[in-house]
């Protein structure tokens, strides 16, 4: 199965540009209140306050795009954010075998994908994937899939 929010990567950019815009006109107004019109005094604050705080949620939220890949024998999974230099993609690939379970973590907005694969150093490794931009069908569809991943892994150990 493939899942892939990339083809929303064009709705992320302009909601980006749009919050970036809104801080620039924020600062613009909250300048020009301040040093011309002066007219709402103490509340000029939240000309850079809202959006910037806007922003922060975006950015909070973790990286934009999401893809995933059970087709053949291998799990594959990409994050990554619709600005390059903000954080640094994640791509894993391994064998299907070696998923052990995973943990979706919902907290207000912000959802987590938790994969723990078996490993030779350690005994087992957990991934961390950020996958708030998905839709609950999406995110339902992946929880299907995987689930299916690990219960074949559980019924060939047994």
């Amino acid at each position: 199965m493939r899942l892939s929010n990339r083809n929303k990567a064009s709705l992320y950019n302009f909601i980006n540009t749009l919050l970036l815009m809104m801080v620039v006109l924020g600062i613009v107004s909250f300048l020009a209140n301040e040093y011309r019109f002066n007219v709402l005094k103490n509340e000029s604050y939240l000309l850079i306050l809202v959006p910037v705080l806007m922003l922060f949620i975006f950015h909070l939220n973790g990286r934009q795009i999401f893809e995933y890949d059970s087709d053949g024998e291998a799990l594959n999974f990409k994050n990554r954010n619709i600005i390059p230099f903000l954080n640094t993609p994640l791509y894993d690939e391994f064998p299907k075998y070696k998923l052990i379970k995973y943990d979706v973590i919902t907290i207000l907005f912000i959802k987590r994908l938790y994969i723990t694969i078996s490993s030779k150093n350690n005994g087992s490794t957990v991934l961390k994937y950020q996958i708030s931009y998905l839709t609950g069908k999406e995110v339902n569809d992946l929880k299907l899939s995987l689930n299916k991943v690990v219960k074949a892994n559980k019924e060939k150990k047994d």
